[in-house]
């Protein structure tokens, strides 16, 4: 059986060790990146901005299209000018160094393993775009518009830099061998644990949990949730570096894991409810897809499948829990979807990809890999850091960007008569 990428790609295409090499440039590996990176980027813009745009009330549309656009603009400004080398340079195993600073070094001809060092910035630099894109759904509706881009930029730079270059730049959970395939602990549960601590910092929204707040347009959120599954073969299928057997086992388990989170949400409701909803069946496929995202270079088919089932079942139970038995106001469902669905996928990653479970065809396919409960313990370890670690300079974020902008919400007034005129003095629709 193959042996998989331990997710060391990244080391491996650091520059000093590229250099060091005698790598040529993969013509084939630079073709499929270059359209791995369009598609990632397209999960933000336009997929998570009509997905999330769909969800709120028709008074906050547009603050949802622009937020996402505004992050896109500021993330990618940053990441050029000091990000990616704070979380791809050499350092050591907590931070990068100031190597590649305003990408200094990186030409047309500098190799990142066998592929153009640019390419794998931008391939990356579209990752550190969704995560904090993400956020937004924990504070829909109610966050002040510079508060939101202050906050996103402080927490870019403080919080996904660092866990990146912990995970995938050289840092010590990648020493430690902790499976993150293309993003469970640096995107989704740093994502919805700080969507978490943001909603309960900033509070409710004016109504909940009393006052029903429907998406006002369902087909714009399915037409965004399917944008993210096609481009979510970018983000999974990409991360394998190469154009070859990783990528495409990886773009298989993707497809079936949101499949089956699809099918498992919408079963659930309609033994619940009565019926099955739109709104859940696409929710079960973003947590399909979020949840086999740590596990997707490491699992096969029968893997996926189970990760989905389970994805879409507990995801539901989550979702169910924080509105009405927490009532925290997630307004999208940012932490039981991305968190909880990394948490779950993170785990699992250490159970499927496991020999141990190579009796049962089409779950792991990993071969020389430690015991699943060594690996299990290295995949808690690197859960555990990446929530601790969030949640504090989350919160300690957020309380900085309150005293520098007079409050992070909006006020009363302002939130009922929407975010759109508000902030931008413009309305999504014109009846």
């Amino acid at each position: 059986m193959k042996k998989p990428l331990l997710m060391t790609s990244p080391v491996i295409l650091l520059p000093g060790l590229a250099e060091a090499g005698d790598a040529a440039l993969n013509s084939a590996n630079t073709a499929w990146i270059l359209t791995a990176t369009a598609l990632v980027l397209f999960m933000t813009l336009p997929g998570l901005a009509l997905f999330y745009g769909g969800l709120v009330r028709t008074k906050n549309v547009l603050s949802i299209l622009m937020q996402c656009f505004a992050i896109a603009g500021a993330a990618s400004i940053l990441w050029l000018l000091l990000g990616y080398s704070l979380a791809f340079g050499e350092g050591n195993g907590w931070i990068g160094d100031f190597s590649r600073v305003m990408l200094s070094g990186v030409g047309r001809d500098t190799l990142a393993g066998d592929i153009p060092e640019s390419l794998f910035v931008l391939f990356q630099m579209t990752f550190a775009v969704i995560t904090p894109a993400l956020i937004i759904g924990g504070y829909a509706e109610r966050m002040k518009f510079s508060a939101m881009l202050l906050f996103s930029v402080f927490w870019l730079m403080v919080v996904y830099v660092p866990i990146t270059h912990w995970v995938w730049g050289g840092g010590w959970l990648q020493e430690m061998g902790l499976f993150d395939f293309a993003g469970g602990v640096v995107v989704h549960i740093t994502a919805g644990v700080a969507a978490l601590v943001a909603a309960v910092v900033i509070g409710p929204r004016k109504g909940f949990p009393t006052t029903a707040m429907p998406p006002h347009n369902l087909p714009m959120t399915v037409t965004g949730a399917g944008m993210l599954w096609v481009g979510w073969f970018g983000f999974n299928g990409g991360s394998a570096l190469a154009a070859n057997g990783d990528a495409a086992m990886a773009m298989l388990v993707t497809h079936v894991s949101a499949a089956t989170g699809a099918m498992t949400w919408s079963f659930i409701e309609w033994k619940r409810f009565g019926k099955p909803s739109v709104l859940g069946a696409v929710t079960g496929m973003v947590a399909g897809l979020g949840t086999i995202t740590p596990a997707s270079g490491f699992v096969g088919p029968g893997g996926a499948l189970v990760i989905g089932l389970l994805a879409g079942a507990v995801c539901f139970t989550a979702t169910q829990y924080m509105k009405r038995v927490l009532k925290i106001d997630d307004s999208l469902d940012v932490f039981p979807v991305h968190g909880v669905g990394g948490i779950l996928g993170t785990l699992l990653a250490g159970v499927f990809s496991s020999t141990e479970l190579g009796v049962f065809s089409g779950f792991g396919y990993a071969e020389g890999i430690r015991s699943m409960a060594g690996q299990l313990n290295v995949q808690l370890i690197g859960v555990v850091a990446g929530i601790l670690f969030t949640a504090v300079f989350t919160y300690l974020i957020l309380r900085l960007v309150s005293l520098m902008t007079g409050g992070l919400r909006v006020g009363e007034e302002q939130e009922v008569e929407g975010l759109d005129i508000i902030s931008h003095e413009e309305s999504g629709y014109n009846y």
